[in-house]
């Protein structure tokens, strides 16, 4: 049965059938070749795979983000990051970086971060002079920091299939998401200073403050859901639908960009995105299920364990195999089916699960700047009309960039554990 599961799987892959179809047929296969288990155990599980009240928060934070992207969040935040760091050599590519961080506060989704600072920073780093295949990698690079600050999508997914909490998960990946943003600055100092790119005209207290002020009530949100979380206030799905209510509020009346008439595109783009994430969910709920009555995990725990029972060399293990699957799967996929796998072996060795989730999220993160799929990274070329080929060798700085942060992440845990274990007792 193991055999039929994961040799239909990879066929199908093969042959490029959507991955939620790939999981299903094979699935389906795997049922009927077993010849016992009725294929309505397919509908069940599909069913009780998707009902569960934390996962209502995947919907509402991507209706959350799509209102603030579309209430006028993204200019704003711009302005405020350009009037901090424009002044340093670099300057443009520094505010591209540091925009992705504050809009990741708000989004929860690493394309929709690279899509919405990408539209406008790609060309005015054209403008300035900046080379196209650099423009392109920077905000490639920078877009995955959106699932690492919180909130996080993928986050809410870990923390659903893992059984672990959710807010601790948000405050863990806030020092790791800020690391990553610091090592894209680092390869933008080094560009900068080699290309010698100028700076921006260095803003005035009172144009920072002006920034500030108008970017103030989009860099509130992610200081009242997790304010919201850790003072018990409400949980993580209800923090989800105060950010919908909160960017209703802020497009509407504070920014009044968000008009009426919006909402229907917005409403609709949200929809369809979550159908997407929870088809995905609902139909791996059964692929997980065989897994689990096949004691795969079990069976890929002890192989793992028989190569080293030292915590070290498992995370590397666990580091490189993550790294390869980001390459050529999605995060949500790749999450959905690896967490069932990996979440035995790390439990085994005595990695918190706290910790793994910040590591398995950031590895999942560079995923989405490795090509040939790299979905931030896809996202950038669009917005700049360039092709995946041209940006191979280009991105290889920030990749190493971002590696080095996953290294340190993974192998000093208290980077990730030090804000959860302060605030969450």
């Amino acid at each position: 049965m193991t055999a039929v599961l994961f040799g239909s799987l990879a066929l199908l892959f093969l042959i490029n059938v959507p991955i939620a179809l790939a999981l299903g047929i094979a699935s389906s296969a795997a049922l009927l070749y077993k010849g016992n288990i009725p294929l309505l155990v397919v509908a069940q599980r599909m069913f009780t795979g998707t009902d569960s009240f934390p996962l209502m928060a995947i919907p509402f934070f991507m209706l959350a983000g799509a209102l603030m992207d579309t209430g006028g969040i993204s200019r704003r935040l711009v302005r405020f990051a350009n009037s901090l760091v424009g002044h340093i050599p670099g300057g443009l590519a520094h505010v591209a970086a540091l925009s992705a961080m504050f809009f990741a506060a708000v989004s929860g989704s690493g394309a929709a971060t690279t899509a919405a600072i990408g539209s406008m920073l790609i060309p005015a780093l054209l403008n300035k002079g900046y080379r196209k295949d650099f423009a392109v990698c920077l905000l490639g690079a920078s877009g995955p920091i959106g699932i690492i600050i919180p909130p996080s999508i993928p986050f809410v997914l870990y923390g659903v299939s893992a059984g672990v909490s959710i807010g601790k998960l948000f405050l863990a990946g806030i020092v790791p998401g800020i690391m990553m943003g610091i090592g894209i600055m680092i390869v933008n100092y080094i560009y900068a200073k080699k290309e010698g790119y100028q700076p921006e005209k260095r803003a005035t207290a009172s144009e920072v403050f002006s920034a500030f002020i108008d970017a103030f009530p989009a860099l509130l949100m992610p200081l009242i859901i997790l304010g919201g979380i850790l003072g018990g206030i409400f949980t993580p799905t209800e923090a989800a639908v105060v950010a919908v209510v909160y960017g209703l509020l802020v497009g509407v009346f504070a920014y009044r960009e968000l008009k009426w008439q919006h909402l229907s595109n917005v409403l609709t783009a949200s929809a369809i995105s979550t159908g997407v994430v929870m088809l995905l969910l609902a139909i791996a709920s059964t692929f997980g299920w065989i897994m689990t009555s096949e004691q795969i995990p079990q069976k890929i725990a002890a192989g793992l364990l028989s190569i080293s029972n030292n915590p070290y060399v498992i995370l590397l293990i666990i580091n490189i195999l993550l790294l390869i699957i980001g390459t050529f799967m999605e995060t949500t996929p790749a999450l959905i089916l690896l967490v069932p796998v990996l979440y035995p072996v790390i439990m085994k060795m005595g990695i918190d699960p706290i910790h793994f989730g910040v590591v398995m999220v950031t590895n999942l993160a560079i995923g989405m700047l490795t090509p040939p799929l790299g979905l931030c990274l896809f996202v950038s070329c669009n917005i700049a009309d360039a092709k995946m080929s041209e940006v191979m060798k280009p991105i290889l700085p920030f990749l190493a960039a971002t590696v080095t942060v996953l290294m340190l992440v993974t192998y000093f845990p208290q980077l990730s554990l030090w804000l959860p274990n302060l605030l969450i007792k």
